[in-house]
């Protein structure tokens, strides 16, 4: 399989820098909801105000203003990834990832599920992205996401697995380099022992989403607790299972 796009109308590429968490959730919505609700595309900001503060299928959950969105999508303009139409009296945006980057609509789809929930197998990928490309396997998918991964700077890395985890995740790196324990720099610096730099951005929405989840898990805890007494059922304590 190859990266190269499926268009052969190319657009300046000017230097792309790292993009920030707000910039690449813009982007991500616009790719998403341009294959999901594709008679209300190009979006009009409160359209897409909605999907950024969007409280499904999105890591981590983000409560941003307009304001906010227009800052981001500024940025986004002087890099060409967003125009904003000029066909209505309420203005409306869209996204020109693929081309900007370079890369077709199968590895678009797959950057912009890793935009919008975070690091993934490509199992998971495979199919939260089967509204934007319908891939045949998982190993289609793992090619593109290793094309992603060879591009230079790279698109997308796979993280080293953690204990407990079965299969490998990956996160895109259009945000910049995602911080990680010591134990693993050469996922983030290409060859080993060659660490680049790490931007604490994506680090800081992944600790937020963890505390999200650890707070599901206590509340789910104690409706299980307060069930139990209702029930006289007897839990136990982690001590007496050890």
């Amino acid at each position: 399989m190859s990266m190269t796009p499926e268009t052969d109308t190319a657009v300046p590429r000017p230097a792309i820098r790292c993009l920030t968490p707000l910039e690449g959730r813009v982007l991500g919505v616009l790719s998403e909801k341009q294959h999901t609700v594709p008679d209300t595309y190009p979006l009009s900001l409160n359209a897409l105000a909605a999907g950024c503060n969007q409280k499904t299928a999105r890591a981590p959950v983000m409560n941003v203003s307009e304001a906010e969105i227009l800052t981001a999508i500024d940025g986004l303009k002087r890099l060409s990834l967003v125009f904003e139409g000029s066909s209505s009296r309420v203005p409306r945006f869209e996204h020109n990832l693929g081309r900007v980057f370079g890369i077709p609509s199968q590895a678009t789809a797959l950057l912009t599920v890793l935009l919008l929930r975070g690091p993934q197998t490509a199992a998971e990928l495979r199919l939260n992205s089967a509204r934007l490309h319908n891939f045949a396997d998982i190993s289609s998918v793992e090619a593109f996401l290793e094309e992603l991964a060879a591009h230079e700077p790279p698109y997308a890395v796979k993280l080293p697995r953690t204990p407990g985890e079965r299969e490998n995740r990956w996160m895109h790196l259009l945000c910049g380099a995602l911080s990680m324990p010591d134990e693993a720099p050469q996922a983030y610096g290409g060859a080993e022992g060659g660490a680049s730099p790490v931007a604490p951005s994506e680090f800081e929405a992944l600790k937020a989403e963890q505390l999200r989840l650890a707070g599901e898990v206590a509340r789910l805890q104690s409706q299980v607790a307060r069930l139990a007494s209702e029930l006289g059922i007897s839990l136990g304590s982690p001590d007496e299972d050890a």
